[in-house]
């Protein structure tokens, strides 16, 4: 690609060369230093424009009625413009670097990377950015190895751009103090809550809507045996066990963080049986709600049945992989999603309710 001004130069010029004079092939060169401006710096495509014009001067004394002085100041006008052009260019793409050089902290603060054995907890993570030119949304997640167990959370702010990382980083912090100081998973519930309160008072949300989130809080004992939800408003994780694939649905779902002012703060635990080889799936919406061009959406939970006892990251990989094929590469909202398994013998006994 990098190349092609060059090949089109001579392509240009053999044409001119071969070809009678009166197909004027030779008017086309001014398109070489234009071509340039796209992918080269400033000094390259005024030498480019420079070989063009040289070039154009050669052919006028084997074809002297080519209309030489018109097209050398088409050549010498194209190169200046072009060269201003690779100018600009250079610094949008500085100025885009820095700006991703921010995201990309930003993402460091938000998604810290996470560790993929906890214990005898395997987790993996994967985070796609619906938009191409971020790299970080309003997508969050987080995991905690504490004394009351491996801690997990996920979730989703609604909106996207700064507001949206702000909060979600608001979110993702207080969880970081919660799931080691607090016993009970409802009280790490309620610090998230008013976290998230306190940053939408300090930056308001721009229109009408409030600006809440989505979030699933899991605790897994370092023994395993179970693992416990509580949902507040977000999409119900899948386990696969025994080749079947079960959506864990919470029979009193808590209320989502800053709504819980509006429609009461009543938030409930619900306990399903985790054993070693299980994997359990969380994620966000922009998964199953991504489309295909007929409109249909992600069949999340069909597609996870089918997977074989896999690792974590080996069944990320293939959503990953899966998910942008049935898309076709275009996603409408931000993707997080996080695998867990649990390894070693089965533990004696078990609970559920």
């Amino acid at each position: 690609m990098r190349l092609s001004p060059v090949i089109l130069t001579v392509l240009i010029a053999g044409l001119a060369y071969n070809t009678p004079p009166e197909m004027a092939f030779s008017r086309l060169l001014p398109a070489a230093p234009a071509l340039a401006a796209a992918m080269w710096t400033v000094l390259p495509t005024v030498l480019l424009g420079t070989v063009c014009l040289i070039l154009m001067i050669g052919l006028s004394f084997i074809f002297p009625d080519l209309g030489t002085w018109w097209t050398c100041a088409g050549i010498v006008a194209v190169t200046v413009a072009a060269a201003y052009g690779s100018h600009v260019r250079l610094q949008r793409e500085r100025t885009l670097f820095q700006v991703r050089l921010v995201a990309d902290a930003a993402q460091q603060v938000v998604l810290s990377p996470m560790p993929r054995l906890l214990g005898r907890i395997e987790i993996e993570s994967l985070y796609l950015a619906a938009a191409a030119e971020a790299s970080i949304g309003g997508d969050f997640y987080e995991a905690a190895d504490t004394p009351h167990g491996v801690r997990l959370l996920i979730g989703d702010v609604r909106g996207k751009g700064l507001p949206a990382v702000g909060a979600a980083a608001a979110i993702v912090n207080a969880f970081r103090e919660a799931a080691y100081g607090e016993t009970d998973m409802v009280e790490v519930a309620r610090r998230l809550d008013a976290s998230s309160m306190r940053y939408n008072a300090a930056f308001p949300p721009e229109g009408p809507m409030e600006r809440f989130a989505t979030a699933l809080l899991v605790q897994i004992p370092h023994e395993g045996r179970r693992i416990d939800i509580l949902n507040c408003g977000h999409p119900p994780p899948l386990l696969l066990t025994n080749g079947e694939i079960h959506a864990l649905e919470s029979a009193n779902p808590s209320p989502l963080l800053s709504l819980a002012d509006l429609i009461g703060d009543r938030y409930s635990i619900d306990t399903f049986d985790f054993t070693p080889g299980d994997l359990l799936l969380l994620y966000t919406d922009g998964i199953a709600e991504a489309r295909a061009r007929d409109g249909e959406f992600f069949p999340l939970a069909s597609w996870m049945g089918r997977q074989p006892r896999t690792a974590p990251h080996e069944l990320l990989t293939a959503l990953h992989r899966d998910l942008l094929h049935y898309s076709r590469g275009r996603l409408d909202d931000d993707i997080a999603a996080l695998a867990v398994r649990l390894r070693g013998p089965a533990p004696q006994g078990s609970e559920s309710r």
